[in-house]
């Protein structure tokens, strides 16, 4: 009885199970990071009524000036906020890629995103170079 070799398939990213679940953590890590700082942000900044931040308890009316700079501060909260978000999106999807099998494969190209730049970047869903192209406008970002 003849034993037929083994048929190793090469994965379309070039990692191993281990290095995709070694991703999956890292990614897992900033997801639960990233919660926290929103909720952080949250809780400091937008939850907080001003008597609440200052200790204020005085019933002297708020100047314009203190109003200014909390709504300024509300503000950029709020950015910070949505920047975070719109990162915890990529990496939702970049966990999504890892349970669909086609995790560091550039969506552009269809090849492998470099192990330095998952590394770097672990949610990155292009290659350096289809990045590149998208972030000078000759290619679309796709949606």
């Amino acid at each position: 009885m003849t034993k037929k070799p083994e048929k190793r398939s090469k994965k379309k990213n070039g990692m191993s199970a281990k290095e995709v679940q070694d991703f999956r953590e890292k990614l897992l890590v900033k997801r639960r990071e990233i919660i926290g700082d929103v909720n952080e942000i949250e809780g400091e900044t937008l939850k907080k009524s001003r008597l609440d931040a200052s200790g204020d308890l005085s019933s002297m009316p708020i100047h314009m000036a203190d109003l200014g700079t909390d709504n300024y501060e509300q503000e950029f909260a709020i950015g910070l906020m949505d920047s975070e978000r719109k990162l915890l999106n990529e990496i939702d999807d970049a966990l999504r890629r890892i349970d669909k099998g086609n995790y560091g494969v550039c969506e552009g190209t269809g090849k492998p995103i470099a192990k330095a730049r998952l590394e770097a970047k672990p949610w990155a869903r292009y290659c350096v170079e289809y990045a590149r192209m998208v972030e000078e406008g000759i290619v679309p970002e796709e949606e």
